[in-house]
């Protein structure tokens, strides 16, 4: 019995460890990217790396024309498909996963809704009325990467079901993102385009309901809305979360009648040997047949996630790492030290606001009755895992793109999120060890006794 139910365990937990494994390796990569864009910006070739992002990329068609630099085009081109699978995440989480249970879903909603408000209000603090009002959406965010890299290097030390929760408050945190971005970092409407946009998605919305579940069609419907979303004034990204959430996401079949329909064809098979390859018509038909079974039964929406994962994991994400992480130290000889209001205020958010917000709200939730704390779980790990979601590298860097346009309010907004970021993993990696160790000593001791 007991056997069964650590496989039965396993089993349920296994998309999550194949979820959170990978994240451990896009972290990685990620780290290494971020790490060799800032070794670079201050080596001696600075100047090259400046030049590489600053590569001017255009694409026309007859008298169209659209052109930008390298790193705008990974930002608002590539970040897309980054955002597009960050929609088919929510949209799954949403349907079957973390986000399908109220109840499961409660603390980390609640959770994640304390860490963002927390941390934009201290920056505000430091910087209402000031040149640096609007970067107040940097320290809300939450990069899942590094702060699911840091609880897997930690080991068995951390509960699955803490992971679990941290999962799902950095796809709440994600929507949060997601929906200020929309809101306040846009610039003016265009009425026209945003028409366009809204009707490219009533397209895929219609090819949804028609039972359209061929991929290209969506494809070719998500470029079309990219360009409408660029030309709109609205982010261009958005434009990947509004298609996600167009995608068919239901099997045609349950499992009783998958099965059924299958072992149908299996037992029909005609037994004939192939050898080397399969030429029997009748055999190639059936071959066919359960193809399309095994088609339709895998929804656009997983083959989608199962294609773009990677490529937005193992690619796009270290891609922007390494275009936008390549600050140069020497710029704050230039007036642009870190004691300023913005810098002040990203580390005062990441460091102390988000792990604040996350725990009090928390906290808040399981004393009024709204949630539970997951199974096996402390305050003191929670609070841990509150100060690993203040990590807000990789969102954290793209809002700032979008809040500041001059040189110096960048720079100060790129070191501090790396300085917090790097600050709220030591203090989250310590506070686990702490934990870890007293909860040890604490068990030895009532063995020695």
């Amino acid at each position: 019995m007991k056997e069964n139910t650590y496989h039965l365990f396993r089993y349920i937990m296994k998309p999550v460890s194949k979820f959170a494994h990978g994240k451990m390796a896009s972290s990685v990569l990620l780290l290494a990217a971020a790490i060799a864009a800032f070794a670079w910006a201050n080596s001696n070739y600075a100047h090259s790396y400046h030049a590489l992002c600053d590569i001017p990329i255009s694409f026309s068609i007859g008298h169209f024309t659209i052109s930008n630099n390298l790193v705008h085009w990974i930002n608002d081109g590539l970040m897309a498909i980054f955002f597009f699978v960050i929609g088919l995440e929510i949209k799954r989480e949403m349907l079957v996963g973390e986000l399908s249970n109220v109840q499961n879903a409660a603390l980390p909603a609640i959770a994640a809704l304390g860490g963002m408000m927390v941390p934009a209000a201290i920056y505000i603090a430091f910087n209402q009325g000031g040149p640096g009002s609007m970067g107040w959406g940097i320290p809300m965010a939450t990069d899942i990467a590094f702060a699911i890299g840091c609880l897997l290097v930690l080991g068995s030390i951390v509960p699955v079901s803490l992971k679990v929760f941290l999962l799902a408050l950095a796809i709440f945190d994600d929507m949060g993102a997601i929906v200020v971005i929309a809101l306040f970092y846009t610039d003016q409407i265009s009425v026209i385009s945003l028409g366009a946009g809204l009707l490219i998605l009533m397209v895929s919305i219609l090819l949804n309901i028609k039972g359209v579940r061929k991929t290209y069609p969506y494809a070719l419907l998500g470029i079309a809305l990219w360009l409408a979303f660029l030309f709109s004034g609205i982010h261009a990204t958005i434009a990947g979360v509004l298609l996600a959430l167009t995608i068919p996401a239901r099997s045609l079949y349950d499992q009783k009648t998958f099965v059924e329909e299958s072992n149908s064809i299996i037992q029909e098979f005609p037994e004939k040997d192939f050898g080397v390859m399969m030429v029997d018509a009748t055999q190639r038909k059936m071959m066919k047949q359960l193809q399309g079974i095994v088609d339709d039964l895998n929804t656009p929406l997983q083959k989608l996630e199962d294609t773009l994962y990677p490529l937005a994991s193992y690619f796009i994400l270290p891609l922007f790492a390494l275009a936008n992480a390549g600050v140069n130290i020497a710029q704050g000889s230039e007036g642009t030290s870190l004691l300023n209001p913005i810098s002040i205020g990203i580390i005062a958010g990441l460091f102390i606001g988000k792990p604040l917000g996350i725990a009090l709200f928390s906290w808040l939730s399981v004393r009024l009755g709204l949630a539970k704390l997951p199974q096996g779980v402390k305050w003191g790990q929670m609070w841990g895992v509150a100060c690993l979601a203040g990590i807000g590298f990789t969102m954290s860097l793209f809002i700032t793109n979008l809040a500041f346009v001059d040189a110096i309010s960048i720079y100060q907004a790129k070191m501090a999120i790396i300085i917090g970021s790097i600050l709220s993993a030591v203090l989250g990696v310590g506070i686990f060890l702490t934990s870890h160790h007293r909860s040890a000593d604490h068990v030895q001791k009532a063995a020695d006794s």
